[in-house]
């Protein structure tokens, strides 16, 4: 259950449906179910992110037409048996989608391997791990 979680000022919401489906179209044709992609979205306010002790705000950004994202810290849970390939191929959709490029004063993307076994999902009247292992419910207070 591959999660991305992106982290840039506020994006409008015809932007972040765009680039949530370009990432679950480039996942789906590794092989990932469409329901099984997780893209969140966590705006940051002005001066919440530095480098080098600086606002990245205060970083310049020119493009032509004031495309892309000025910054972004983008984490991706994925499975720890992804090769580096998938992992290379997924840092490249995110940060295109987003369209940060060379231009882009600030863009951080890490990987965080994520065994299914340490995700737990809730399923209609029970818990279950993304492994498909059912969760036990809580004895009965007595």
């Amino acid at each position: 259950m591959p999660t991305i979680t992106i982290r840039t000022p506020e994006l409008p919401v015809p932007r972040r449906r765009a680039v949530a489906l370009r990432i679950t179209r480039w996942l789906t044709a590794q092989g990932v179910q469409a329901g099984h992609v997780v893209v969140r979205f966590e705006p940051t306010e002005e001066s919440t992110v530095f480098s080098g002790g600086m606002p990245v705000e205060a970083l310049p950004h020119e493009t032509p037409d004031g495309s892309g994202v000025h910054h972004a810290s983008v984490t991706c849970c994925v499975g720890p048996d992804r090769d580096d390939a998938f992992r290379d191929g997924l840092a490249r959709c995110v940060t295109e989608a987003l369209g940060a490029d060379a231009r882009t004063p600030f863009c951080y993307l890490e990987f965080r391997p994520t065994a299914p076994s340490d995700v737990y999902l809730g399923a209609g009247e029970g818990l279950r791990r993304a492994d498909g292992t059912a969760v036990r419910p809580a004895p009965a207070a007595v």
